[in-house]
């Protein structure tokens, strides 16, 4: 998305949220409307994968300090007169010439790209000229030094949470045609940014070119959640499985299910640990963590209502919220 299109788009309204809303506020609404909207909820909603699309977009711009900085500066530029570039090696084009309107969505199927230009003021009103800020003299028009770098260019893609994980190829789309492969590595999470140098905008003096900034936004799972190199997932088991103890199946990420050994009287909350099963990245690879939820009937017939009685009469006279209510006083 070209930074010229944020003078169109309300982010704040695309989330619901007000012009002040905190990092963690903005979080956790985010990751409510993706669950809401993702494609694996809806299958075959056009619509919700349009809204998925533009709440994803809206959350990789707002919640970068560096973008959402930028956003809010064009945004509050957007009540005033709108720029339009000289006849120099620019063009005589509009304000999207000024920002550089080069690309548009690219990638396809399970990932959406777009491009935005620049990283801020600084480039917005000195960069045109060759890149970089007011008062340098690197060159270009405003110094007598070497030649300047071209500007860099800021894009956005979205990935399905596995690729993420697991890293992948995929390709960014220029408006004239012209593919752009990148390597997503394994284990990046969302907001992250990655930076390909020398893929940018042209320098106009000769210098080396910009680079491009991407920033990776991750769908939500709906069964898996990053905890850094882990894996986290809820496993229901029932009552008699966590009483008697039990050997269950465990989904794993990509790949076969595990074998895991509920021990008996296990808690609900408990967390099993399965080595090696999480992120696998340059750093290390982390481990999936099973936490158990205990599973209760929401109906029982009348010979199961009976056994559960006779086993409530047979355990001890305990109340398990003693100690609670305990600490509560302290």
């Amino acid at each position: 998305m070209a930074s010229q299109d944020w003078f169109d788009k309300d982010f704040y309204a695309v989330l619901g949220v007000s012009k002040d809303v905190t990092p963690a506020e903005l979080k956790k609404v985010y990751r409510k409307l993706a669950r809401k909207y993702h494609p694996d909820s809806n299958p075959g909603d056009a619509a919700s994968e349009a809204k998925f699309k533009e709440i994803s977009e809206a959350n990789s711009v707002l919640s970068d300090p560096a973008q959402r900085k930028e956003y809010d500066q064009v945004r509050a530029m957007g009540n005033g007169a709108r720029f339009t570039a000289g006849a120099g090696g620019q063009g005589g084009g509009g304000f999207e010439d000024v920002f550089g309107g080069m690309f548009n969505q690219g990638g396809g199927g399970r990932r959406t790209t777009g491009f935005q230009s620049g990283g801020g003021f600084e480039d917005i009103f000195g960069g045109m000229f060759g890149g970089g800020g007011f008062g340098q003299t690197n060159g270009g028009f405003r110094g007598n030094g070497g030649p300047t770098k071209g500007r860099d260019i800021v894009a956005s893609t979205t990935l399905d949470f596995q690729t993420a994980v697991v890293g992948d190829t995929i390709t960014l789309t220029q408006s004239e045609g012209k593919p752009i492969k990148v390597r997503i590595p394994a284990g990046v999470h969302d907001g992250q940014k990655i930076r390909l140098r020398g893929r940018g905008e042209q320098s106009m003096d000769g210098g080396e070119s910009g680079d491009i900034v991407l920033t990776i936004a991750v769908r939500p799972h709906p069964v898996f959640e990053r905890d850094g190199l882990n894996l986290r997932l809820d496993v229901p088991v029932t009552f008699a499985e966590a009483a008697l103890g039990a050997t269950i199946e465990v989904p794993t990420l990509g790949g076969e299910p595990v074998r895991l050994r509920v021990a008996p009287g296990t808690p609900s909350g408990r967390v099993l640990r399965v080595k090696g099963r999480g992120v696998a990245t340059k750093e290390g690879t982390g481990d999936l963590l099973a936490s158990v939820q205990i599973a209760v009937p929401s109906h029982l017939s009348d010979k199961a209502r009976e056994a559960v009685e006779a086993l409530a009469a047979a355990l001890p006279a305990e109340n398990p919220r003693a100690d609670l209510l305990d600490r509560a006083r302290q």
